[in-house]
């Protein structure tokens, strides 16, 4: 058994619906212990430093640190590593300028292999813990990525692009191809360890009507599995849409007629969806990836995130880095941009809000909340320890912060990579800050 020790934070319900009050939980001195990659106990350091066995190593990040459940991303794409930062397209253009030529070169495993484990070390690096990996339409790009992530011990889900048209020659399969490769990446990867599967057709807009069939028939084969796609990002996605599907009412009916809309379907970004396709969401149990850096970058648009959790038909919602429309990984620097976009939309998120959508939110929309993003007895032990002054502004401003949750919200103003010292994943420190490296467990 191992253990770390400082002010905790962790959510035993949706304060969305329930209220902070009743749902977030603040210790200002805990104690996580941690054995066979699970939680045995948690609680405050007085209660539990007694039920730690004999010679227990407890690592002390003191009153400045922050220790969570690991942060969790919805919705990236790792082979967009290498394209992060690149000037001046909106969606459509974005694809056709950027990401198609990028994903080209992931038919070379090693390149794929070296942009995974980038792509992997800086979610640890940011405290990412799990993630919902889009891969190329390329089978070896999702092998080079499990591959790399078992190696580290994570839970993760990530899939093989479908993509059967409107996209160049050498980046698409067809229907058959897409369904036999899908089919042999689940029985190969679903399930083992801590990996998962997730079904991913790109969008309607890269894929026929016989492909998308043809991920409906194999999620009902493996009902287990996630499925991912991306739904009325911009506006000029959705007006193609009704061009290339006109028999169907609405973006989102295009994937339910297909059977893509249920529980365990994740769908990017959600900015431009009527009042009937958010209540059928809602019946469905499928659920929003929130990627507001992306929707900033690109011009999409600002996520009504008060419209979808919505008390009267609440659609589940996660966060997502979007990398690499998406400008950061970093999941504080996510928060902050997810905070401007409710703002636009006339609503303020508070910061302890923010915390459970990174957290517990986003594994509740990846239907892994019984696994992952709480601090409890008997969840994965993947964590993720700030320190609340790492930066001389931050610190500075920390002295000015009177509430623990004015606290919180300056780490998700002013926040980024450089403000995790470490991440653990499934009990072991999988990232030490190197200015840390005398605290290393």
């Amino acid at each position: 058994m191992t253990a770390v020790r400082g002010p905790a934070l962790t959510f035993t319900g949706d304060p969305f619906s329930d209220g902070l009050d009743a749902t977030m939980v603040h210790e200002p001195d805990a104690i996580v212990a941690m054995a066979d990659g699970k939680i045995a106990h948690f609680g405050p350091a007085g209660r539990i430093a007694p039920l730690l066995p004999a010679g227990t190593e407890v690592v002390d990040y003191g009153r400045d640190a922050l220790i969570s459940a690991g942060f969790i991303d919805t919705h990236v794409h790792y082979p967009q590593t290498p394209m992060i930062a690149s000037h001046g397209a909106q969606l459509l253009d974005w694809l056709n300028k950027y990401t198609f030529p990028t994903e080209l070169k992931f038919a070379d495993k090693a390149h794929a292999r070296a942009v995974a484990r980038l792509f992997l070390q800086e979610n640890l690096r940011n405290g990412i813990t799990t993630s919902c990996v889009y891969c190329t339409v390329h089978p070896q790009s999702v092998d080079a990525l499990f591959e790399e992530a078992e190696r580290l011990g994570l839970r993760l889900a990530a899939g093989k692009v479908l993509m059967d048209r409107n996209a160049p020659a050498t980046l698409l399969d067809t229907a058959q191809s897409g369904y036999d490769e899908s089919q042999a990446l689940i029985t190969k990867w679903h399930g083992r360890g801590r990996l998962l599967y997730a079904i991913t057709p790109r969008f309607a807009v890269t894929s026929t009507p016989a492909q998308l069939a043809a991920a409906g028939a194999l999620w009902q084969q493996h009902r287990d599995c996630l499925l991912q796609t991306h739904l009325a990002e911009s506006r000029r996605e959705v007006a193609l849409i009704k061009e290339l599907f006109p028999d169907q009412q609405s973006y989102l009916d295009v994937y339910d007629h297909h059977g893509l809309c249920d529980a365990r379907a994740i769908f990017g970004h959600g900015i431009w969806l009527d009042e009937p396709e958010m209540q059928r969401l809602h019946a469905s149990g499928a659920s929003i990836a929130h990627c507001p850096t992306s929707n900033f970058f690109l011009g999409s648009g600002a996520f009504d995130l008060a419209r979808a959790i919505r008390t009267d038909r609440p659609v589940r919602v996660g966060l997502g880095t979007d990398i690499g429309a998406g400008t950061s990984f970093s999941i504080l620097a996510t928060l902050g941009a997810a905070y401007k976009a409710s703002q636009l939309n006339g609503h303020s998120l508070s910061a302890g809000h923010a915390y459970y959508l990174g957290t517990r939110g986003s594994a509740r929309a990846m239907y892994l909340d019984d696994r992952i993003g709480s601090l409890a007895a008997g969840m994965e032990a993947d964590l993720v320890v700030l320190d609340m002054r790492s930066t001389p502004l931050i610190d500075f401003r920390m002295n000015e912060a009177g509430t623990f949750a004015e606290q919180l919200f300056v780490q998700m103003t002013l926040g980024d990579d450089r403000a995790v010292q470490a991440t653990y994943v499934a009990g072991r420190p999988a990232y030490v800050r190197k200015t840390d490296a005398n605290r290393s467990p």
